[in-house]
């Protein structure tokens, strides 16, 4: 448990780091101090002092010295009153069992300096460690500097598990999501303004080549491009909304599949199958209801335009999740392009404007489940043809 802690939390690395340079400079201290004491004490011990000896009522009757014997003790010589002299030795004291005999330090810079010096080492001891801590900080710092620069490629080093990885991590997250929605929203602007180019020069074209009586062809044509620019448009400001997550796409019901998918299929004269063991409250779910038939509509558009026949839609409710599966009878989508039909302005090999859409269409639809939660899946149909499967969650 505390090696994690140390391991994940940057505080604890920093507040062990200085309570056990304290710890360290404290004992340190307190040995200098108590072997200092206990030199001065037996310095002190062997200059000779005076020693008087008393009978029972107080009288001196003899005075001598005591000195220590390094070694042997405390030795008193006694002379009496009468002129005999004694000799009393004191054994030394016992040392407690366990502790080593350390000589006496005795330094010729006194204890003050001492501890200064060892206060010293001990700060130099902790700056690697705590230099170690914040050299990381300071890397990180670095990268968010250049990042605001302008250097939207930069990623900073994700060493370690405490919060200054977490922080780290976090940071390269949100920068590589900030730096795809700059190239998402530049190559959107890219793409629209060469699509916005080729109605425009139609309906340029057709301005130039009318009379005073345009004929009903002409008409038509020029509606049909007026039509199609304003679809462009419309498509073009919903992916920048679907691409803000803040942005505000609607309120949120409770919107009912099963109804929703009958409108679009009758609409386009659709197939509608729901399975049998899926009730109403599993092909019920929470979201906005213009995006979802949006969506719909979309995956119907584009089997209409790129299938052959017959369109087929089902809905279903599995893993607590509905989904809706939208199948036409058309060439398919190749296993290695099924990914980059979702993207932006993206059209198969061999498709031409000529057959509508610019691409937008399944970006939306993904983008559109993505915001509720869901996802979008393209795979092959059984007897041929595609089938594009939304999931949400319920």
């Amino acid at each position: 448990m505390l090696i994690d802690l140390y391991k994940r939390h940057l505080y604890v690395r920093i507040w062990l780091a200085v309570v056990g340079g304290v710890v360290i400079l404290t004992l340190t201290a307190n040995w200098i101090v108590r072997e200092a004491a206990e030199s001065e004490r037996e310095r002190m011990s062997a200059v000779p002092r005076e020693v008087v000896v008393l009978d029972k009522d107080d009288r001196r009757i003899g005075v001598g010295s005591a000195v220590r014997v390094p070694g042997q003790g405390l030795e008193f010589d006694v002379t009496l009153e009468d002129g005999r002299a004694l000799s009393l030795r004191v054994a030394p004291r016992a040392r407690p069992t366990g502790t080593s005999g350390i000589a006496a330090w005795r330094t010729p810079f006194g204890l003050g300096w001492m501890v200064a010096l060892v206060g010293v080492a001990v700060a130099l001891g902790v700056y690697p460690i705590v230099r170690g801590l914040t050299k990381r900080l300071e890397a990180l710092q670095r990268g968010v500097q250049r990042w605001g620069e302008g250097d939207l490629s930069v990623r900073v080093v994700e060493d370690g598990e405490d919060e200054v990885a977490d922080l780290s991590k976090r940071f390269n997250a949100a920068a590589a999501r900030i730096e795809e929605l700059v190239r998402s929203h530049k190559s959107l602007l890219a793409n629209a303004s060469h699509e916005l180019r080729s109605p425009l020069a139609r309906i340029r074209m057709g301005l130039e080549l009318m009379s005073d009586r345009p004929s009903p062809t002409a008409r038509e044509e020029i509606a049909r491009n007026i039509a199609e620019l304003d679809q462009l448009i419309d498509e073009i400001l919903l992916a920048s909304r679907l691409d803000a997550k803040e942005a505000d796409m609607g309120t949120v019901e409770t919107v009912d599949l099963t109804g929703l998918a009958a409108e679009e299929c009758a609409r386009v004269e659709a197939e509608l199958d729901v399975a049998e063991d899926a009730s109403s409250d599993a092909l019920t779910v929470r979201g906005v209801p213009r995006l979802l038939r949006r969506a719909i509509r979309n995956l119907l558009e584009n089997a209409r335009r790129y299938g052959a026949g017959e369109i087929s839609v089902e809905l279903d409710a599995r893993g607590g999740r509905a989904e809706i599966r939208v199948s036409d009878r058309g060439p398919g989508v190749p296993a290695a392009l099924r990914e980059r039909i979702f993207e932006p302005f993206y059209r198969l090999p061999g498709a031409s404007e000529r057959n509508g859409g610019v691409g937008l269409g399944l970006a939306l639809v993904k983008s559109i489940t993505e915001r509720h939660g869901g996802s979008v899946r393209c795979e092959d149909r059984p007897g041929g043809g595609a089938s594009f499967v939304i999931a949400l969650p319920n």
